[in-house]
């Protein structure tokens, strides 16, 4: 008891000091966001049921940044007009915890319970330093809620519980677009029940919002969503998808689009590829981490913040045994090193430092273990071909009827008796197997119908009692708008 009670207190000391260590680290080294996006949230939302505005015409005072989300994540925001604005960020706070735990359930929740309180306790401490996480609450986003809609499909599929599996993507890809992606997922693993939810969601979930503001919803269609400048700079250090890498090579002139499109299209077939593995195994949660990679990438923009779509593939690191790779991705991921080039990107080394998050990811995709190990497909295969070669055992004659005429027939009927006898001492343990309909006559030199033995009547069994072999196992959107000049982390 006294060496438990010692360890526990080991334990203990070590999270509190972590805990201050990260108090100090959160409060000095990084930026605050002083809760920019949901203060963009409730002036839209106040906005719009207060004073008569319009969702897409609101702007925070003194910048150029206002709502880019689709019609229905302000409908879904409207509570926040029955309240004031300290109120709406402890609730943000209260929800995005509540989410952060959902996903951590999913994703380790088995193998930290494990290790009880500690185990959480240094995962919350852990979490707390990571970029994406910590710019989620001071931003007040919605990235982790979105995470955990989307990972509860995959806990559902995983778990053969899919009947319900495609509603929490369709509301994530109603409030923004990128988690549509999970939707071809659902088509490529052939779950089209769920890919129909998720679908049938969204699509009631945008009719719902074209009904409550037909007017916002057909400038957003039309107009907004095409108006990449209404989210922020593509070149801006933030932004961490394919298109953020191509603006800062060409900056301050606007990339190609066909290029862009053509880094996206390679990276889709890449993640085609290797999704393709995960779900031939029916590993839903590296499909589903390769798929929150894939999304990232192909975003016209993603900023850091929602690169919590990369905890799935921490995740699945650490199931496969990969905790030197997930370490030191996770430190890189914690130091904020993209924005010591957040004034200048230019130069070989502002193009490895200032895209050094969309490596990772770009690394990740191309890496990630993803479908059964090729030792464990190996040995399956190993073991089904074994299954399929083993030997059926021979089945014995039919004795002859004793009215038969032929004697030569009563001699083999003997003989056959005999080896019967015979076989059953020799393996006293196996049941004894009737002879007859299904069984390879004429084997180890019993005398079967073929072999000349007659038929018995049909009162002799026929059934075989022989059990079964085993079968192989198987196994334009911007989620935030940062302060028009916010200083470099």
């Amino acid at each position: 008891m006294a060496a438990v009670l010692g360890t526990d207190r080991r334990r203990l000391a070590l999270v509190l000091g972590l805990a201050v260590g990260v108090g100090v680290f959160t409060a000095t080294v990084p930026l605050l966001r002083d809760w920019f996006d949901l203060r963009v949230y409730y002036g839209t939302v106040d906005t719009w049921v207060h004073h008569g505005g319009r969702i897409y015409d609101y702007r925070v005072p003194g910048t150029t940044y206002g709502f880019t989300y689709p019609p229905f994540a302000a409908l879904g925001m409207l509570p926040m007009a029955l309240v004031g604005l300290p109120t709406v960020i402890v609730v943000a706070l209260l929800l995005n915890l509540a989410a952060l735990a959902s996903v951590v359930a999913i994703l380790v929740g088995p193998a930290l319970r494990r290790y009880g309180w500690f185990g959480f306790a240094l995962t919350a401490c852990l979490l707390a330093l990571f970029e994406p996480v910590r710019d989620t609450f001071s931003f007040g986003q919605v990235n982790l809620v979105l995470l955990a809609l989307v990972l509860s499909d995959a806990w559902l599929l995983a778990g053969g519980r899919g009947r319900w599996a495609g509603v929490g993507i369709g509301l994530a890809a109603a409030i923004k677009l990128t988690p549509a992606l999970f939707i071809v997922l659902l088509l490529l693993g052939r779950r089209r029940r769920a890919a129909g939810v998720a679908t049938g969601v969204a699509a009631l979930a945008t009719a719902l919002a074209a009904w409550a503001a037909p007017g916002a919803s057909r400038f957003y269609w039309t107009d907004a969503l095409w108006d990449t400048a209404r989210v922020g700079r593509l070149a801006y250090v933030s932004n961490q998808s394919l298109q953020g890498v191509l603006a800062r090579l060409t900056a301050p002139e606007d990339p190609s689009r066909a290029l862009w499109a053509t880094a996206s299209l390679l990276v889709l077939c890449v993640w085609a590829r290797r999704v393709s593995r995960a779900l031939a195994d029916e590993d839903w949660t590296a499909a589903f981490a390769l798929t929150g990679l894939a999304a990232c990438l192909v975003s016209p923009i993603t900023w850091v913040h929602h690169l919590v779509w990369l905890l799935p593939s921490f995740a699945v690191l650490l199931h496969r045994r990969r905790p030197r790779v997930a370490a030191a991705l996770y430190a890189v991921l914690c130091s904020s090193v993209v924005w010591l080039w957040f004034d200048d990107a230019s130069g070989l080394d502002g193009f490895l430092g200032s895209n050094t998050y969309t490596w990772v990811t770009l690394g990740l995709l191309s890496w990630l273990p993803a479908g059964q190990p090729r030792g464990g497909r190996a040995a399956l295969i190993r073991r089904a071909r074994a299954t399929l070669a083993a030997p059926r055992p021979a089945a014995p004659a039919i004795p002859a009827a004793a009215d038969q005429s032929n004697p030569s027939s009563s001699g083999s009927a003997a003989a056959t008796g005999r080896a019967v006898a015979s076989r059953r001492a020799v393996a006293p343990g196996r049941a004894a197997e009737p002879a007859g309909v299904d069984g390879p006559a004429g084997v180890d030199g019993a005398a079967g119908p073929a072999a000349g033995t007659a038929r018995v009547s049909s009162s002799v069994p026929t059934g075989s009692t022989r059990p079964a072999a085993s079968k192989p196992q198987s196994s334009s959107e911007r989620a935030s708008s940062y302060t028009a000049n916010p200083p470099p982390a």
